[in-house]
C-alpha cells in the first residue's frame, strides 16, 4: 500500500455510491477499490495522470472513472463524489453527537495560482494571484457543508453566495454565518438572508487592537491547510473549474475516510 491509500474496510463505506454509477452492460474487469486508490495517489502526490505507477490500473481507466464520478446530470444536481462527501460529513457529525446538518457556518475563500494546463483564470488584485478561488463554508469542526470554485477575479462575497445557492438544501438549518471583513456589506447579508434565512456576523481583526487569531475563524483556515496536504491542490492543475472542485471534494472525502 502507498501512504495515500485507504483500506478496504474504509472503502466499503462508499463502494455502493461509486458503483451505482456503473452501467451493467458487460462483466466488471476492474476493482473500484484499486481505481479509487489510484485517484487518491494522483491527488496526494500531484503526479501526472500518465505517471501513475504500474501497481495501479491503467491511467486511462482511472481517468475514465473520475469523469464518471464527477459527472452531473445538470447544474442543480450533485456529482457522485459530492454525494459521498456529504454522506461522510453527516456520519462524522453523528459520531460526534451532533445533528446531520449544522446551524452555524464559517465562510472563507482561498486564491490559488494556475498552471499552464488550466483553461479558465482570473486575477485577484487583493492577493495578486492569477488563477482560481476556492470558497467553502465549514462547521465548528472544520467539516465542509458548502463549496464552489470560481475564477480568482470573482469577489469573496459573490463566490460565497454561489456556494450557498449551489448547496442550499444542505444549509437549511443554518442560523448564522461567520465571516471576516471582506464579506462586509448590506447586500451580501440580504442575499444570504433571502437564500437560507441566516444572519451574517463579521469578525473584524481591527476590533481586537492587536495581532491575534480571530475567534472561531481559525477553523476554516485549518480546513484550507487540510487541502494543502495534497500536492495536486498546491496549484490548480485542472483544465476546468468543475474538475478543480471535484479534486477539492475528493481531498475532504479522503480525510474523513481516514478517520473511519
Amino acid at each position: 500500500m502507498y501512504p495515500s491509500d485507504i483500506t478496504r474496510e474504509q472503502f466499503e463505506h462508499i463502494r455502493p455510491f461509486l458503483e451505482s454509477t456503473r452501467k451493467r452492460t458487460k462483466p466488471k474487469t476492474l476493482d473500484s477499490y484499486d481505481v479509487f486508490n489510484a485517484l487518491l495517489y494522483i491527488l496526494v502526490t500531484g503526479c501526472q495522470w500518465r505517471a501513475l505507477p504500474k501497481d495501479y490500473p491503467k491511467w486511462q481507466s482511472v481517468y475514465r472513472h473520475f469523469l464518471v464520478w464527477k459527472e452531473r446530470k445538470n447544474k442543480q444536481t450533485e456529482s457522485m463524489l459530492e454525494q459521498v462527501l456529504k454522506k461522510l460529513v453527516e456520519q462524522e457529525r453523528m459520531k460526534n453527537g451532533k445533528q446531520c446538518k449544522t446551524s452555524f457556518c464559517i465562510v472563507d475563500a482561498q486564491s490559488v495560482k494556475n498552471t499552464d494546463t488550466a483553461r479558465e483564470k482570473g486575477y485577484d488584485a487583493g492577493k495578486k494571484v492569477s488563477g482560481i478561488k476556492r470558497h467553502i463554508l465549514v462547521d465548528t469542526n472544520g467539516l465542509p457543508h458548502a463549496f464552489t470554485v470560481t475564477t480568482a477575479n470573482v469577489t469573496d462575497r459573490n463566490g460565497a453566495i454561489q456556494a450557498v445557492k449551489a448547496n442550499k438544501k444542505h444549509l437549511s438549518r443554518v442560523e448564522k454565518l461567520l465571516t471576516d471583513g471582506s464579506y462586509t456589506g448590506e447586500n451580501f447579508a440580504k442575499a444570504i438572508k433571502a437564500c437560507i434565512g441566516a444572519e451574517v456576523g463579521v469578525a473584524k481583526r481591527n476590533e481586537l487592537h492587536t495581532f491575534a487569531v480571530l475567534p472561531q475563524r481559525w477553523v476554516v483556515e485549518r480546513s484550507f491547510s487540510w487541502l494543502e496536504k495534497c500536492r495536486r491542490l498546491w496549484k490548480n492543475c485542472e483544465r476546468t473549474l468543475d474538475s478543480s472542485l471535484q479534486m477539492m471534494v475528493l481531498s475532504f472525502a479522503r480525510l474523513l475516510l481516514k478517520r473511519l
